[in-house]
């Protein structure tokens, strides 16, 4: 068991050497849609890349919900086949989105042995994710 200032600080030990690993700049929430952003999520259980509505009212979740179902036979074949729809997704937070992602299980940001695992899983998910985002922004935006 870790205390909360260990925790933290792997925790910024994992996002360190991942931008060592990988020197680029996400496109996460610099999407120009206000309510929709890509995300990178690692605890100690699972890693997720996801692309996300976090609007504050259920029809413009929706809205942007709809509109990547309206992409999934696309969607699952240029991201992935694994992608998991989910229209109210509870966050840790409390707070309700909507999401489209990826999971790998049996990885935990506390176990240093699972990173590399989890550092190739979220550059090759995330450039997939990344590219079809901005091939079809105009649509979801719209």
């Amino acid at each position: 068991m870790f205390s909360k200032e260990q925790s933290k600080e792997i925790r910024q030990q994992f996002w360190i050497f991942f931008g060592k690993r990988y020197p680029r700049k996400w496109l996460l929430y610099n999407t120009g849609i206000k309510d929709v952003s890509l995300k990178f999520d690692f605890d100690t259980k699972k890693a997720i890349v996801a692309i996300e509505s976090a609007a504050n009212d259920e029809i413009g979740r929706e809205y942007y919900f709809d509109k990547l179902i309206s992409l999934k036979n696309m969607l699952l074949e240029d991201v992935s086949s694994e992608l998991i729809f989910d229209k109210v997704y509870l966050l840790p937070s409390g707070k309700v989105v909507s999401r489209c992602y990826l999971l790998l299980e049996n990885v935990s940001i506390h176990n240093k042995t699972t990173w590399p695992e989890v550092f190739d899983f979220f550059n090759t998910s995330m450039n997939k994710m990344e590219n079809f985002y901005i091939e079809y922004k105009e649509y979801i935006a719209s």
